[in-house]
């Protein structure tokens, strides 16, 4: 099997691989250039010289300081974490589509607000208040935008559109690391100088907007709300394919079953569905997936990397812009890579893969910062080496922990909890990226070199947690993650499942011969006088 083989649950035709899943993954995924911009620009723009001079940084103790910046990054992900919590609601009631064009809307607001800051206007007030609604809708939008890819998605490329998500947030953070770097080197020192960076934020918010102002309806979500007529016409203009066609026929079949099979969509519903233990042991992976991501250190390098770099001794505003965005690069490239192997190595492989290669490289970060005392002035060898280390991991965790997690967030839970479980998700995200950005500045002032092998021993107890606890997800319909789930060992689970869906006649589940008999009698139309009458009363 080659490198871009895909691996298919069952015959697929070629023409369900198009331009217009890729498309509508593609404007999804401008959520997150939003995302990646924003958590990438605003520490290189607290540490451009004029933003320090214009805000007093001088003035205050280091202690002060350190306070101030963990307040105008935090409460980005304050809002963010209200955000991901509140899309739950408006992802249910209103769909995945307007709720892009919500958050859309709001995020613009919010980056206007940013954009009217001056030192003799309320200080840094305007900035943290726009950065509250920045967040909030950057907060729906990552539980929105997954959720909208991976019901679109065919199950043999899912990960990689889920990956495109991951893309946009590198394309967004490659911009936020390096456009402090350009401005510093070519604009005067001034209000308009920092201004510049934020200005930017309406770049990706603009085309956000556009994009989901353009895009389809999930045809899952419309299938659950019971607009067949509708749902079954967005299906086939995603697939290409006729409504007749047996793809679409067992398609529809298998979104029947798995509505059958849990019930209508109602707003408590997943609620309801919380009481049961399987259900509360994946929101429970859900969330640890996200602990262990944040704990592995990549937000506090996304955040404050003028201060990591700092710490291993990189002094200069300039040396530490360009090391920044050369770190942001590394990122973005091996991001790629990341897209092309999702599908074909699995979610789970690298995972346990990226655990390894990150601890190691923490442990060694930390040992060649200890030995290099940072608070001299020049640039050792073991400071050199730890930079080099540094990204190396950026190297090992990008293709493996970056995305993964939101990947396989979108792959874990049924139709019944989905939206739920991913409100959980990126909930769980945003508060482990609050905990980080609240209080690294800090942790890097008491502990030094030692917050490295905190990191490290972090990526090490995931390798166990994901040993233990995470099946593989790759190629799995979302209508059979329960069977999935319920499959033991957890390492075999995917394999063991595979391998009865293959063997099975889709016609062997009573739930799917009865859906798929009932879609054939619609689209003949033979359905009897009575179930018409049901479906009809659905679409209306």
């Amino acid at each position: 099997m080659g490198l871009l083989t895909l691996v298919e649950d069952r015959p697929t035709p070629k023409a369900v691989y198009n331009w217009r899943v890729y498309l509508c993954a593609a404007a999804a995924s401008f959520a997150s250039c939003v995302i990646g911009y924003d958590s990438a620009f605003i520490g290189t723009t607290m540490a451009l010289p004029s933003f320090g001079h214009d805000f007093s940084f001088a003035e205050r103790s280091p202690q002060e300081l350190a306070q101030l910046k963990q307040t105008i990054v935090s409460v980005y992900q304050a809002g963010a974490l209200a955000g991901s919590v509140a899309a739950y609601a408006l992802g249910h009631l209103a769909g995945r589509r307007a709720s892009l064009l919500v958050y859309a809307g709001v995020f613009l607001v919010g980056a206007g607000i940013m954009l009217a800051a001056a030192p003799e206007r309320a200080g840094t007030a305007l900035i943290v208040a726009g950065r509250v609604l920045a967040g909030f809708a950057v907060g729906g939008c990552s539980n929105v935008a997954p959720i909208y890819i991976s019901e679109l998605a065919p199950p043999a490329v899912r990960g990689r559109l889920v990956g495109l998500y991951e893309m946009g947030w590198q394309v967004g953070g490659l911009a936020g690391f390096w456009i402090n770097y350009g401005v510093d080197a070519t604009v005067r020192p001034g209000r308009g100088q920092w201004l510049i960076p934020f200005a930017v934020q309406l770049v990706p918010g603009g085309l956000l907007l556009v994009g989901a102002a353009l895009m389809p309806e999930s045809p899952r979500w419309l299938f659950a709300k019971g607009r067949r007529r509708q749902a079954t016409e967005t299906l086939c203009w995603l697939r290409g394919l006729d409504r007749h066609h047996v793809y679409i026929v067992q398609e529809i079949a298998h979104m029947d079953a798995g509505l059958h099979r849990h019930g209508s969509l109602g707003f408590w519903k997943p609620f309801a569905s919380l009481k049961r233990r399987k259900t509360q042991w994946r929101f429970l992976l859900s969330g640890l997936l996200f602990f262990f991501q944040n704990g592995s250190g990549i937000n506090a390098i996304n955040y404050y990397s003028p201060t990591v770099f700092r710490n291993m001794g990189i002094r200069g505003t300039s040396t530490s812009f360009l090391t920044t965005g050369i770190f942001g690069l590394v990122k973005a490239c091996l991001t790629i890579v990341w897209l092309v192997i999702i599908d074909h190595v699995g979610r789970r492989r690298l995972l346990l893969i990226g655990a390894v290669g990150s601890s190691l490289c923490m442990w060694c970060i930390g040992a060649l910062i200890k030995a290099a005392n940072p608070a001299d002035a020049s640039l050792s060898p073991p400071a050199m080496a730890a930079v080099v280390f540094l990204y190396l991991w950026t190297a090992v965790y990008t293709p493996t922990w970056n995305g993964t997690p939101w990947v396989i967030s979108s792959e874990m839970f049924d139709q019944d909890t989905r939206s739920l479980g991913q409100a959980n998700a990126a909930a769980n995200n945003w508060f482990w990226n609050f905990i980080v950005a609240r209080f690294t500045e800090q942790m890097f002032l008491a502990w030094g070199y030692a917050v490295f092998f905190l990191f490290a021993s972090l990526m090490a107890v995931s390798f166990v947690f994901v040993f233990f606890c995470i099946p593989e997800t790759k190629s799995i319909p979302l209508e059979c993650t329960d069977r999935l789930f319920e499959t033991r060992p957890t390492w075999r689970a995917n394999d063991m499942l595979m391998e009865q869906l293959r063997r099975e006649d889709p016609g062997e589940d009573p739930a799917v011969t009865e859906a798929v008999a009932a879609v054939k009698l619609v689209q003949l139309g033979t359905l009897p006088e009575e179930e018409k009458g049901v479906t009809q009363q659905k679409e209306s």
